[in-house]
């Protein structure tokens, strides 16, 4: 791995990795950028030998930026960066053609792991997780599960008390789409109002009581 794009929103997190990836590869070169836009832009107008980013960012978010970037360059392997649990993205992120998905909490080795394996062509993903695509776990098994990706994004920013126009927005969609994805959230969650979304979200670790 000699040319590395880093993407995440937060500057002390990316002075952190930059840490970790130059102790172990004096010479490498790495491109800092905030935003999904700036990634895409950056993937589109330059080669790299990996991409490194945050799930959770302003304007398109990681799923939506690596969506893109797979449809851009295919074979670019691109590893994600989260905070939220595993067992919420992670499969998500694999089918969308991520190469791995990490937890921000995980051990600085566990990077240098990463890069390692993928760098061999292989997927990184942790024994969790890899347990449950070798027993095909049923996707079914929570009905937040069910929600797309674009619903998934939308659940959290209702949950968190986002106004249907404040999604609006965000996502520059009209104020009758946002409505229409709310009815099929509550519809796949079995749930009528934005406080029972919030409990739902809270109790399955979707977002943190902190964050409200």
């Amino acid at each position: 791995m000699k040319r590395i794009i880093l993407a995440d929103d937060h500057s002390f997190i990316r002075l952190g990795l930059i840490q970790i990836l130059k102790d172990e590869y004096p010479s490498i070169i790495i491109k800092e950028v905030g935003d999904g836009e700036s990634l895409i832009k950056e993937v589109l107008q330059n080669d790299w030998d990996l991409v490194i980013s945050d799930l959770d960012m302003p304007g398109k978010n990681g799923l939506e930026t690596l969506e893109q970037i797979k449809l851009i360059k295919p074979h670019l392997p691109v590893l994600i960066l989260s905070i939220y649990p595993e067992d919420l993205y992670a499969v998500r992120v694999l089918k969308a053609g991520a190469s791995g998905y990490m937890n921000k909490n995980a051990a600085p080795y566990e990077l240098i792991n990463a890069i390692r394996r993928i760098s061999l062509g292989r997927k990184y993903i942790t024994p969790d997780i890899g347990e449950k695509l070798l027993l095909h776990i049923d996707i079914d098994k929570y009905p937040h599960e069910l929600l797309t990706n674009k619903e998934l994004e939308i659940f959290k920013l209702l949950a968190l008390g986002k106004t249907i126009t404040q999604i609006s927005d965000i996502y520059s969609l009209a104020l009758t789409t946002v409505s229409t994805y709310r009815g099929r959230i509550m519809e796949k969650l079995g749930l009528s109002t934005n406080s029972e979304l919030t409990r739902y979200a809270i109790a399955h670790h979707i977002i943190s009581d902190l964050e409200l």
